[in-house]
């Protein structure tokens, strides 16, 4: 099998370099990784400027673009026709809930299922036991095959930051949400302008049992198949009703 593995965190990460040190015991792999950490990039590509990759002394590639840039390249050129597998982590940082929306974990993984590619995203909750987080990726991969995702769907992984023993098993969720207040950070530039930080996420407002929240708060991985159809299906006939369409 060979792996295209990509992440947001950059390719000196060590979520990727531990992933990646396991991934090649079960696989061929080659890393195409954001040249830096471009965190909550999401599926943006980079249209105003040029892509260069650079090839590294080991075979991998670092580039000067998002994840979904990395993984378009890739797949589009530096090793095209090459991949049967993206994978996508190991993020620092869960991926939980509506996190998916502005993750670019998930967006490179994405990426390579919209280029017809079965695909995974894996991130651990904490920056510690990057190696449970990997042990479970390479426990998944040999049981994956054709039928298990439709068309567009990708594998949400998201696993607790403790020792692999430690792990109480695996559950398939249901994505969760926050709550939508979040955290501004406020300060002051050399000049006395006003800047403003992005702050942490906010907590959870949906994370009951069934939730992806909820399995990893209680010590269980978390596999949650999603999809980029984001349309509401069941509000179609709402709105047709409320446009005199029906």
């Amino acid at each position: 099998m060979n792996i295209l593995l990509s992440n947001d965190d950059g390719i000196h990460a060590e979520g990727i370099q531990t992933l990646a040190a396991y991934l090649r015991t079960i696989a061929n792999v080659i890393v195409v990784a954001p040249d830096r950490n471009r965190s909550a990039a999401s599926s943006s590509l980079t249209l105003i400027e040029p892509l260069r990759p650079r090839l590294l002394d080991n075979g991998d590639y670092c580039v000067n673009g998002t994840p979904a840039d990395c993984v378009y390249l890739a797949m589009n050129h530096l090793l095209a026709g090459k991949i049967d597998l993206v994978v996508s982590g190991i993020n620092a940082g869960v991926n939980l809930g509506d996190d998916i929306l502005y993750s670019g974990t998930v967006a490179a993984a994405f990426e390579g299922r919209h280029l017809g590619l079965p695909a995974i995203a894996v991130s651990l909750d904490g920056r510690q036991h990057y190696e449970t987080a990997a042990k479970v990726v390479c426990e998944l991969i040999p049981k994956l095959h054709s039928q298990i995702l439709r068309k567009r769907e990708i594998l949400n992984i998201n696993v607790p930051d403790i020792p692999y023993e430690q792990l109480k098993g695996i559950k398939v969720t249901k994505l969760g949400y926050r709550a939508s207040e979040g955290e501004i950070i406020k300060q002051t530039d050399p000049r006395g302008e006003s800047i403003y930080w992005l702050g942490l996420s906010s907590l959870p407002e949906y994370a009951q049992e069934g939730t992806d929240f909820h399995a990893v708060a209680n010590g269980y991985v978390s596999i949650t198949p999603i999809q980029a159809d984001m349309t509401a299906h069941h509000s179609l006939k709402a709105v047709e009703e409320w446009l005199n369409l029906g």
